[in-house]
């Protein structure tokens, strides 16, 4: 009876660590979101200035410090 107390939380284990979980990322939308950063990265870089592409993020957000 002792035995079984012991056997029993092992094998949960070794079956627990027997599990893989896979994830696959669609190269294909990796590759799009790529392309369409460099191309607004491109776009700043000819006009000059940051921002001009209406579809692109903000990113010069300023943090305000509190005390």
């Amino acid at each position: 009876m002792d035995k079984t107390w012991v056997v029993l939380p092992v094998a949960g284990v070794v079956l627990a660590a027997c599990v893989t979980i896979n994830i696959y990322f669609p190269a294909a939308a990796a590759e799009k979101a790529a392309d369409k950063i460099i191309d607004e990265v491109w776009q700043m870089q000819k006009s000059g200035k940051p921002g001009t592409n209406p579809e692109a993020p903000h990113t010069t957000d300023t943090v305000k410090e509190t005390k």
